[in-house]
């Protein structure tokens, strides 16, 4: 920290202009023309320099909060991705918090010191105030001031924070760890604080439409990230203390063992809050600092969506739909762990679902309940595996088979001889994309006489997240991504007819939670197994020979239909990048 002097002499946050650009020109951040453009502004309109170099735009306001904060000798911390403690944020109330542009996210309870990030970190006023009214010591970070204003509202509007200060606020002493006896754990867990802690963390699960929790015991917290739109943000920071009261809570309610803590458990519950009623799953993983939690969300309600529903449209649409019509043969849907293919197959069955077909379904877990359809849940404890229960299914007078995946060589060789025998199957494949199904279905064991008479068609596919549209907003894209659509579209790229091409963005509002995006939605590119391709397999080719002739048949990739995408205005170029580059 600066001295009381220097202190003083800044505390209106004015910085000597000086040592500013100094600092810029050491760094590379600007050039030597530039901060002469910089002094000649600033000069004419009367301006601090720090403001000229934002209007200018040659410095982000993030990026001039880390050179004041190295000027000022205070260390910088970016918000976005930090969680806050509920105990701090309970200590400083939101008039504070705006009038002095500051907010507190950790409190150490060994050392009663408060963690605060300021946007003016030399402001005495702000310091002193904070000081005596909370009567602690005080760990003060630079940040910067847009950062800032955006996490004051979106910490203090989240009920999840305040709900969860005041419950821990009511446990017992927070200033030492608490011992607990293995004869009083079942009394713990039912104290209202916890069962409130609990609560209101899968409540907010439920309303911020996450698809996963994880609460992670660290060194000194507990950190509880959530999963939304696939992309884990952090939340919440709970102390050490509350720690085992919390798993055990959690481990009571899915009916595991409360004094097992050395191997991983499973279990599951329902949890109702409002009109949403969600399956949750719940994994329980011993870690260095104590168990870790998972749950998975599966929700009850809202129904099944349709193909177009999930971002499927124009040939490749057509495709699949060509594909279920026939009344036997093999359907794959390919791409990783949580890119959707479980809802496109109950998607593609809900369609087909009618009284006169007897549809079977085999999967690891039941994600959604379906009304006709018998489905079955896989149990190895048992002998009830993938290719046992599809071996059992085959006496039950099936039309339609979902396999939940194909993992090993008998499941593989079970497909195949249902698809002979008269049945439609469908099931997943870990694969990047379509055409690398072939080659993989090979190495399972898979003839290639046998899957070229039986393949109807692969799906490939990942889930992107969708533009908030409460505050999308149209801008003209840089040359160089203009340029990679075009590449990627090529003859599919739209006529500008001389108009400027726009993509769309989210600037961040209180319906997104500030990050741009609400929503997600699928990229896909679906292969239909064609007279030719069929010939293809019996020559052993591998993935980018397939994916070759099936573009030249028509086939559009998942990234083509991302960058589609991105021109409708459904989502972003960055977006399309982060999960469909090779």
């Amino acid at each position: 920290m600066p001295n009381q002097d220097t202190n003083a002499s800044l505390s209106s946050g004015n910085l000597s202009s000086g040592s500013l650009l100094d600092v810029l020109l050491s760094d590379h951040l600007i050039t030597p023309a530039q901060a002469d453009e910089i002094k000649v502004k600033s000069a004419s309109l009367n301006k601090p320099y720090e403001d000229t170099l934002v209007s200018l735009g040659l410095v982000s306001s993030e990026k001039l909060a880390e050179v004041k904060a190295k000027l000022y000798g205070v260390p910088f911390i970016s918000l976005a991705s930090f969680s806050f403690s509920p105990l701090a944020l309970s200590m400083i109330p939101r008039a504070v918090a705006e009038r002095f542009r500051l907010i507190p996210f950790l409190f150490d309870e060994k050392t009663r010191t408060l963690s605060i990030a300021m946007a003016n970190p030399v402001d005495l006023e702000a310091l002193e105030f904070v000081r005596q009214k909370t009567g602690l010591d005080i760990k003060i970070f630079a940040t910067s001031e847009d950062e800032l204003k955006k996490v004051i509202d979106q910490q203090y509007k989240q009920g999840i924070v305040g709900e969860v200060g005041k419950a821990i606020k009511e446990t017992t002493e927070l200033t030492k760890p608490r011992t607990i006896d293995s004869r009083e754990i079942a009394e713990i867990i039912k104290e209202a604080p916890i069962a409130k802690i609990v609560s209101t963390i899968l409540e907010y699960a439920v309303s911020s439409r996450a698809s996963d929790v994880h609460i992670e015991p660290q060194e000194d917290r507990i950190r509880v990230r959530y999963r939304i739109d696939g992309i884990l943000y952090d939340r919440l920071s709970l102390p050490k203390t509350v720690q085992e009261a919390v798993i055990s809570r959690t481990k009571i309610l899915s009916n595991m063992k409360i004094d097992e803590h050395r191997i991983p458990q499973d279990g599951r519950f329902n949890f109702k809050a409002e009109n949403n009623e969600v399956d949750l799953r719940i994994s329980v993983m011993p870690t260095a600092f104590g168990e870790k939690i998972v749950m998975r969300l599966l929700r009850k309600s809202g129904g099944v969506p349709t193909l177009p529903d999930l971002g499927l449209s124009g040939i490749s649409l057509k495709n699949l739909e060509t594909a279920t019509l026939r009344p036997h043969g093999i359907i794959i849907v390919c791409g990783p762990t949580g890119s959707g293919k479980t809802t496109t197959l109950y998607s593609v069955l809900e369609k087909l679902n009618t009284s006169r077909v007897n549809i079977m379904t085999l999967e690891d877990p039941i994600e959604y309940q379906m009304t006709g359809v018998n489905q079955v849940q896989i149990n190895p404890a048992v002998g009830l595996t993938f290719a046992t229960g599809l071996r059992s299914f085959l006496r039950q007078d099936p039309n339609i088979i979902l396999v939940g995946e194909i993992r090993d060589k008998e499941t593989t060789e079970l497909a195949i001889q249902a698809a002979l025998t008269g049945h439609l199957v469908f099931s997943t494949l870990h694969t990047s994309n379509a055409s690398g199904a072939l080659p993989r279905l090979v190495d399972l064991g898979a003839e290639t006489f046998l899957l070229s008479s039986t393949m109807n068609a692969i799906v490939g596919q990942r889930i992107i997240r969708k533009i908030c549209l409460y505050c999308k907003e149209a801008n003209v894209p840089l040359r160089p991504i203009i340029e990679e659509i075009r590449n990627v579209l090529g003859k599919l790229f739209p006529s500008s007819n001389g108009q400027e091409i726009k993509i769309y963005r989210g600037k961040g509002c209180e319906k997104c939670g500030g990050f741009g995006y609400l929503g997600r939605i699928g990229i896909f590119e679906v292969l239909p197994v064609s007279n030719k391709i069929s010939s293809l397999i019996l020559e052993h080719p591998d993935s980018a020979t397939v994916e070759k002739e099936a573009v030249l048949e028509g086939m559009i990739t998942m990234k083509q239909d991302g960058y589609l995408k991105v021109l409708a205005g459904i989502t972003t170029p960055e977006e399309v990048i982060r999960v469909a580059q090779e």
